[in-house]
C-alpha cells in the first residue's frame, strides 16, 4: 500500500488551485475537459489519501487527469467562515461540479450562486440541516452520500462503556458551529443517559481552542471524551492526543486520523471509499443527470480502528468481542 508520502505526493501533482495546463493546450483534441471543484476544510496535503481515491473512481469511469479532467482544490484550513467565499470562487472558475466533505461546506456550495451541481463524499443528517429535501429525491442542486447520526453517536458511547465501564462523566468535545454537529449533541446526550452515564458538553469552534476545552473539561472532573472537533492541524491533533493520554481520558474519535496520531479509538465511515462512491455521482452529472433528482447513498460500512499502544498507556483492557469487531489495529 502506498505511503502516505506517496499519496501527498501524487495528489500535489496533480490537484493545484490552477487549471492543468496539458488540458487546455492541446489544441488536436475535441474531447471535453470537465473541470471538478473541491472545497474542504482541510488542505490538499491533509486530503490526499481521499483525492486519490476519487481520482481512481473518475480513472475507473473514463477520465484522467490532465486529459479530459481537471481539478480546482480550496480549502478553508478549518475556517468555516472562509466557506462561502471559497464556494463562490469555484463557481468563478466555471466547474462543473463542487465536490464537498461535511456540512459547513456542503451548505456553502448550495448557497453559492449559479446552479453548479454539488456532491457530497459525506455529510450527517442532511435532511434535518435542510441540504436536502430527502434521501430519495433530494431537489436541489444537491446529491451525493449522507447518512444519519443517530446509529453512530450511539455506538460511540457504547464503545466508551465498553473500554472504560467505571467512567461516567463524558465531556463532547464538539464544533457546535456545525449544524450537524449539533444534531449530534442531542443524541450523545440521549445515549449518554440511556447507558447510566453523564455528558457534558464543551463547544470548540476554532482549532486553536481544543487545548482550552480539554483543560475545562478536565476541570470538571471529565472521565472520558467523546471528540468531533472537525479539521485540526497534524501538530494541533497530535499535542490534543498526547495531552489526553496525560490526563489519563480514554477518548472516541470520529477520524482515524487521531487513532493514527497516538489517540485510543476511531468509529466512523472510511473518508476514502466515500470520495471513490462520489466520483459515481460526478460521472453521472456529467453526463446530464440532475443532482436532485439523484437519490442520495448512505454508506453501509463503518470502521474501528483501535491504537493497542494507547490500550496498554491507559491501563485498559479491552473486550475480546470488541477486539474482533475492530477493522485495523494499530
Amino acid at each position: 500500500m502506498p505511503s502516505r508520502r506517496a499519496f501527498v505526493a501524487g495528489t500535489i501533482a496533480v490537484l493545484s488551485a490552477r487549471p492543468f495546463a496539458p488540458a487546455w493546450s492541446d489544441e488536436k483534441s475535441s474531447e471535453r475537459v470537465y473541470r471538478v471543484g473541491f472545497l474542504d476544510t482541510e488542505s490538499a496535503a491533509a486530503n490526499a489519501a481521499n483525492l486519490v481515491q476519487f481520482q481512481k473512481g473518475m480513472k475507473e469511469l473514463g477520465y484522467t487527469e490532465g486529459r479530459n479532467l481537471t481539478s480546482e482544490y480550496r480549502s478553508a484550513e478549518g475556517r468555516n467562515e472562509r466557506l462561502q467565499e471559497l464556494a463562490a470562487r469555484l463557481v468563478r472558475k466555471k466547474v462543473d461540479v463542487i465536490v464537498t466533505r461535511g456540512t459547513p461546506a456542503a451548505l456553502a456550495a448550495k448557497n453559492a450562486p449559479g446552479e453548479t451541481p454539488v456532491v457530497t463524499a459525506g455529510v450527517v443528517d442532511p435532511v434535518e440541516t435542510k441540504l436536502i429535501d430527502s434521501f430519495e429525491r433530494p431537489g436541489g442542486k444537491v446529491t451525493g452520500l449522507g447518512f444519519t447520526v443517530k446509529e453512530v453517536e450511539t455506538k460511540r458511547i457504547d464503545l466508551l462503556r465498553a473500554v472504560a465501564p467505571n467512567r461516567k462523566r463524558i465531556a463532547a468535545l464538539l464544533n457546535m458551529g456545525n449544524p450537524a454537529i449539533a444534531e449530534t449533541w442531542k443524541v450523545t446526550e440521549e445515549a449518554a443517559l440511556s447507558f447510566g452515564m453523564q455528558a457534558m458538553l464543551f463547544d470548540v469552534r476554532k482549532p486553536e481552542d481544543a487545548m482550552a476545552a480539554l483543560q475545562a473539561a478536565v476541570e470538571k472532573q471529565a472521565e472520558a471524551l467523546i471528540v468531533r472537533l472537525g479539521a485540526l492541524g497534524d501538530g494541533q491533533r497530535r499535542a490534543f492526543v498526547e495531552a489526553a493520554a496525560r490526563y489519563k481520558l480514554p477518548a472516541v474519535y470520529g477520524s482515524r486520523q487521531y487513532v493514527d496520531a497516538g489517540g485510543l479509538i476511531s468509529y466512523g465511515v472510511n473518508p476514502s471509499h466515500l470520495y471513490y462512491r462520489a466520483a459515481s455521482f460526478v460521472d453521472r452529472i456529467f453526463k446530464g443527470a440532475k443532482p436532485g433528482e439523484l437519490p442520495m447513498e448512505q454508506p453501509t460500512k463503518f470502521e474501528m480502528i483501535v491504537n493497542r499502544k494507547a490500550v496498554r498507556s491507559l491501563g485498559l483492557v479491552l473486550p475480546p468481542d470488541l477486539l474482533l469487531r475492530s477493522d485495523e489495529i494499530i
